[in-house]
């Protein structure tokens, strides 16, 4: 989820103005047509990019992984309850935003996949006396689930697997991780991991994925949520919370120095150090940024969430994430042979 420009009252606004059952979806994406895939591997698009004059390279080339990307919410409007994949205002906003500051983060280790997916609208989230809001989730995954399958039978071809998404992002992947790996041994042994970040995923989610204790586990899945050191947030109580200044899940300090570099909103510099972190109680408290450009998750009729940095979820924590995608293929492809 990103910021909201024009909402002056309250989440309300955007909520749709037809009940999900008296709306007429935008016609099923085809995952053999490239247009229907923010990001690939085969072609220049904005997950190829890195944040100006960090002297980063673009690597997925030579990646002996792939990353599936799933993006968060884009689409806030009240038309529809799911976003149309020919709305190519909404999809230059998802490429110049999600794409450019997220999936960057994994294309020094991975060849990135992204597919656009009829998301639901951000009120889906906040929909609750009505099932609108989950009837439009589960048209949003019933996409990602397909663009997943085409993934694995035209692009995978046995390679090691990333899971990655933010926000609305991970709530799919987090089902997806259940449906496709969970109960799949064989595929499990292709799981090099899984950042479920900016969303609640229980440290118990899955019968046999477990949380990653460290930074070369593999096979494993982490998540944090990003808030104003000392505060607290009940719904996100037992969620997991890995702190990416040490990737594991102990409630130690750890300080801004570990902090390699985050990368601002406007994707233009590193800032080293820019926060230390602590896990606590399901959330991953930070320090306010004193640089400009990671902004708070002001969400007009929301109070609870202003002390919430779930926009720079990633943005924090660029540098220890990008080279911990690294780190965890290495680890993967270290280990013998997987029968």
């Amino acid at each position: 989820m990103l910021t909201l420009p024009g909402l002056n009252a309250c989440i309300s606004v955007i909520k749709p103005g037809k009940q999900f059952a008296d709306t007429q979806p935008a016609s099923l994406p085809d995952y053999a047509q490239p247009d229907n895939w923010a990001a690939l591997p085969t072609r220049r698009d904005s997950a190829d990019v890195v944040p100006l004059g960090s002297g980063l390279r673009d690597q997925q080339r030579q990646a002996l992984a792939d990353v599936f990307y799933v993006h968060p919410t884009t689409y806030y409007k009240r038309e529809s309850w799911n976003a149309d994949l020919t709305d190519e205002r909404l999809n230059h906003f998802t490429d110049n935003s999600t794409i450019r500051k997220q999936a960057t983060v994994f294309n020094a280790a991975a060849r990135v996949y992204a597919p656009r997916y009829r998301q639901a609208t951000l009120y889906s989230f906040f929909d609750e006396k009505s099932s609108n809001g989950k009837e439009a989730l589960n048209l949003a995954y019933s996409d990602v689930k397909a663009a997943f399958q085409y993934y694995l039978a035209h692009y995978n071809q046995g390679r090691p697997i990333i899971i990655a998404g933010h926000s609305q992002g991970t709530f799919h992947a987090t089902r997806l991780l259940h449906e496709f790996f969970d109960n799949d041994p064989k595929l499990r042994k292709q799981l090099v991991a899984a950042y479920l970040i900016g969303f609640k995923v229980k440290t118990d989610e899955y019968q046999a994925l477990r949380p990653c204790e460290d930074s070369t586990q593999t096979g494993c899945y982490v998540g944090w949520n990003s808030v104003e050191w000392g505060n607290e947030y009940p719904p996100f109580d037992g969620g997991v919370a890995t702190n990416p200044l040490t990737w594991k899940r102990d409630t130690a300090a750890a300080p801004s120095h570990l902090n390699r570099g985050g990368v601002p909103l406007a994707f233009n510099r590193i800032d080293t150090a820019v926060v230390g972190a602590q896990v606590h109680n399901g959330l991953l408290w930070i320090n306010v940024p004193k640089p400009i450009g990671y902004p708070r998750f002001l969400l007009p009729g929301q109070p609870e969430l202003r002390h919430s940095f779930h926009i720079a979820d990633y943005g924090l924590f660029y540098l220890n994430l990008r080279r911990n995608a690294v780190t965890r293929v290495q680890a993967y492809t270290a280990q013998p042979q997987r029968p």
